[in-house]
């Protein structure tokens, strides 16, 4: 528990100095993007925010792997290691860019296989949710949990742009799921999440995801009180290409109305 600790207090420390140096570019021109090969945008705030938390990994944790969105997979150059970071330096670089502060640089590590410490910063807001396993969830370093709302039809629904949950060929799911709540609310990306976990929202979803836009969110979630895994109601998975996070008492009925049960 006590390792646990360490690695989520270096989460929250590297994450809010990456973040630091994201507000140097954010609504300033230098937050002009270049566009993949995928059409994504990637500014210079992504790739230096990206350096920076990996030399502050490999300074830290020499023997740990790492995977970052902009920078890919790196060993610790001798077996692979029980552990391995995973890194977003801009989740919401579409926000980001446009001077919108709903972007989050994101830090999570996976333990054989599993993620036990997960950490969310907002710069442009100045918010922070974070867990792990069996310590808890905080949200600016206070504990958080899901909202008690069990009634479908009184729930708020977070989302991704809905052209994603067009190209993804959910739009059956999407079109029964957004029917049966209360009040549907874009413009999230991580910050849907956040909204859950610290119970403004009752569920987040989005139907393509990487394992760096989702690492931090398993452990939160569940130690506020909720679920996140995939849309079929696997929990803990962030390698399912597809998100969902919900409280308790909805997981289930969220679950059905997306397989149309």
């Amino acid at each position: 528990m006590a390792e646990l600790s360490d690695f989520l207090s270096f989460a929250e420390t590297t994450a809010r100095e990456a973040g630091e140096l994201t507000l140097e570019y954010f609504q300033t021109d230098a937050a002009k993007p270049e566009f993949k090969g995928d059409d994504t945008p990637v500014t210079i705030a992504d790739k230096k925010a990206e350096s920076l938390i990996r030399e502050r990994i490999q300074a830290a944790y020499p023997d740990h792997d790492i995977v970052g969105e902009e920078y890919g997979e790196s060993d610790s150059g001798g077996e692979s290691s029980r552990y391995r970071w995973i890194i977003d330096p801009i989740d919401g670089t579409k926000s980001f860019m446009r001077g919108v502060p709903l972007y989050a640089v994101l830090i999570a590590l996976e333990i054989d296989g599993k993620v036990e410490v997960g950490c969310a910063y907002f710069p442009g807001l100045s918010e922070i949710v974070s867990g792990a396993t069996g310590i808890g969830a905080f949200w600016n370093g206070k504990p958080c949990k899901v909202s008690d709302e069990s009634q479908l039809d009184r729930a708020v629904c977070a989302h991704i742009d809905t052209a994603y949950i067009d190209r993804a060929d959910r739009a059956e799911e999407w079109k029964r799921l957004q029917q049966a709540v209360y009040y549907n609310a874009g413009w999230c990306d991580a910050y849907g999440y956040l909204l859950v976990a610290t119970g403004r929202v009752e569920m987040m979803l989005d139907p393509v995801m990487a394992v760096w836009d989702c690492g931090p969110f398993p452990p939160i979630i569940k130690e506020a009180g909720g679920y996140f895994g995939d849309w079929a109601g696997n929990e803990g998975v962030i390698d399912a290409g597809e998100a969902l996070a919900t409280n308790a008492h909805l997981r289930d009925e969220v679950v059905k109305t997306l397989a149309g049960e």
